[in-house]
């Protein structure tokens, strides 16, 4: 069984602005099967948008919850919305989030060519990067590595405080912001694969370059390296404090955090940041491909691709954002003078964000066959 490529762009209606562009091919999942991501994502995007437009507009009008700003945020000095206020805020985010509501919805229609493309497509884009680097900060990092150690430490009452208050509504705030980046960026890959004739699942078209794939493939033993080092390199300090070896910092601050028990918590993010290290291990060996024996259950089946590739990349992108706030406080000198090791290893986050990116879309152009949608291998 044969199909064309979905939402190819037709020669019909070229003076138009905007054209639709019809479905011409079923897939191999048949008609029964769930709807596809590409098919609902954008959806999504628009619902997201329009929920958060209305927030807006009601913050805008005098209501409360305005997550921005200092008189709203404690730890505003972390944003780069440290000065927004409501009442100019929230128009703002009131226009963009009807605008993308309406935009979302024509992009999963499959609307637009030429002009009107380019202009989805650099919207969709903008919004995506405002909402998983801007306005994030490392609070989101810390929220996502607290969550397993308050899991595990629930029925031992540690660590000595709740979840919600280390995760307060500006950052709650935050967490919402990034699902609506990651479905705005859904929303742009789908939309320019329609538009350009190619996959809407897999993003392959008639002129997929397989040397391009196998470029992709070779960087990727590289970009694990760099994925593991660095998270190893942070753990060894938190390590040290822990035991007592004043790695990087003067005297006083080991004292303090020994005093309060912080290197303790220090040393639960380190086992985690050394956990992701080791799960990043298994996107260049056979253990990531196919379960190991010692795991219940699953043992000897094959690791769903996206198993090992979403977690990856929404772990790059908040290390990235988190990373990139300690370079912003860094240039505007802001940083604590605490010593090298309570700085340096989250300046170069940013790298870690980026190579354990490639990594993972290296693992995706490893391990993908053919698709069964297109039939495209």
């Amino acid at each position: 069984m044969t199909t064309e490529p979905e939402f190819p762009v037709t020669d019909r209606g070229k003076g138009s602005v905007m054209e639709v562009i019809p479905v011409t091919g079923a897939t191999r999942a048949g008609a029964s099967a769930p709807r596809r991501w590409p098919a609902w994502v954008g959806y999504a995007a628009a619902a997201w948008s329009l929920v958060y437009g209305l927030l807006g507009l009601y913050w805008g009008l005098g209501g409360d919850g305005f997550p921005f700003g200092w008189a709203n945020d404690p730890r505003a000095d972390l944003s780069v919305f440290v000065d927004a206020r409501a009442e100019v805020g929230g128009p703002v985010i009131a226009a963009l989030g009807i605008a993308g509501a309406v935009l979302a919805v024509l992009m999963a229609r499959g609307l637009g060519r030429n002009g009107a493309r380019v202009v989805a497509m650099t919207f969709a884009w903008v919004m995506a990067l405002v909402l998983l680097i801007l306005v994030s900060d490392y609070r989101v990092l810390m929220a996502v590595a607290y969550s397993p150690l308050f899991l595990v430490g629930l029925p031992f009452d540690w660590p000595p405080a709740s979840y919600s208050a280390a995760v307060p509504w500006p950052v709650l705030n935050q967490l919402v912001c990034v699902l609506g980046g990651f479905l705005w960026v859904a929303t742009a890959l789908a939309y320019g694969r329609r538009t350009r004739g190619a996959c809407g699942d897999c993003g392959r078209g008639e002129d997929t370059d397989a040397a391009d794939l196998a470029r992709v493939r070779r960087r990727t033993n590289w970009a694990v390296a760099v994925s593991v080092a660095l998270p190893v390199f942070y753990a060894l300090t938190r390590y040290a404090w822990l035991l007592g070896i004043p790695l990087g910092i003067n005297e006083d601050l080991l004292r303090d955090g020994q005093a309060s028990g912080l290197w303790w918590a220090g040393a639960g993010l380190a086992t985690v940041a050394v956990g992701g290290a080791v799960l990043t291990i298994g996107l260049v060996r056979p253990w990531g491909e196919i379960f190991p024996r010692w795991i219940p259950g699953l043992r000897g089946r094959r690791v769903p691709v996206a198993a090992a590739v979403v977690p990856a990349i929404v772990v790059a992108v908040i290390v990235t954002s988190a990373g990139l706030m300690y370079v912003r406080l860094a240039i505007a000198g802001t940083l604590p003078d605490e010593g090298w090791a309570a700085t340096v290893p989250e300046l170069v986050w940013p790298v870690w964000g980026v190579a354990l990116t490639v990594a993972a879309l290296g693992y995706r152009a490893r391990r993908r066959g053919r698709c069964r949608h297109c039939g495209r291998g």
